[in-house]
């Protein structure tokens, strides 16, 4: 007998993160209030100051740039990553020796913080977008990595027994066996993959450029433009929130049975 919970309503579940969100706004403004007790300028990260700003802005098109050039920056990074890091799972998956060979190097790397390597980055590639493309594809690579070479490991040998025994090629089974069958954990690895670089997305943006969401806190920070920098962190996580939601209804629609 199956112990598994069963899924909700999607209006529940609706109901539900609504619920969670309101929460969260509650506890939000809770805190700015006890803040502002002791500390006068907490009150101007209030949700009655930063909302009314993050409305003003987009009404005002200010943030339409910045947020265009930050989600291109993301889109490039994940391109990157994608590109190394499928075919390099797809190998380590299907042979184990070099799994033996890569998993100490790639263990090691994997847990480097991204951000250690933004001065190196600097210098090699110069100021501009060109180190942030570094960093976040970096930075992604390693859950496509792992992800991959987990969803070939887990294919029934017998799949690929059958395929062998009726003569189909090493790419006919690449592409009709091994692919298909680990797209699940490709997916998984994405999704992750997402919001690794969005988090850190934003310290990268600090690196010289003059747009994107991370420029824009700092400067407003530098005007003393509190409610607008507090806007800005709720956009971005906003942003971060569609992105996510976005990877999980396509590993709905695309992972799962495969």
């Amino acid at each position: 007998m199956s112990t598994r919970p069963s899924a909700l309503p999607s209006r529940q579940r609706l109901l539900l993160s609504l619920g969670g969100l309101l929460a969260l706004l509650l506890l939000w403004a809770a805190g700015i209030g006890l803040l502002g007790q002791d500390l006068a300028m907490a009150r101007l990260f209030a949700p009655g100051q930063a909302l009314p700003s993050l409305a003003h802005l987009i009404a005002d098109n200010q943030l339409t740039l910045h947020t265009l050039v930050s989600l291109r920056r993301v889109a490039v990074g994940l391109f990157w990553a994608l590109v190394f890091g499928i075919p390099l799972g797809l190998a380590i998956g299907l042979s184990k020796r070099l799994e033996s060979a890569t998993s100490g190097a790639f263990q090691f790397l994997r847990m480097v913080s991204p951000l250690s390597w933004m001065p190196i980055a600097v210098m090699l590639f110069g100021v501009g977008d060109a180190p942030i493309y570094f960093l976040l594809s970096f930075a992604a690579v390693w859950p496509i990595i792992l992800n991959t070479s987990a969803g070939v490991r887990q294919l029934d040998a017998r799949w690929l027994m059958l395929a062998r025994s009726l003569s189909a090629t090493r790419t006919e089974i690449l592409w009709k066996i091994v692919i298909p069958g680990s797209l699940g954990h490709i997916l998984t690895g994405l999704r992750l993959a997402i919001g690794i670089v969005w988090i850190i997305l934003v310290p990268c943006e600090m690196l010289g450029v003059s747009s994107g969401l991370g420029y824009f806190i700092l400067d407003t920070r530098d005007r003393l433009a509190y409610s607008e920098l507090m806007a800005v962190i709720v956009l971005i996580g906003a942003l971060g929130f569609t992105l996510d939601a976005t990877a999980q209804r396509l590993h709905r629609r695309w992972g799962r049975g495969r």
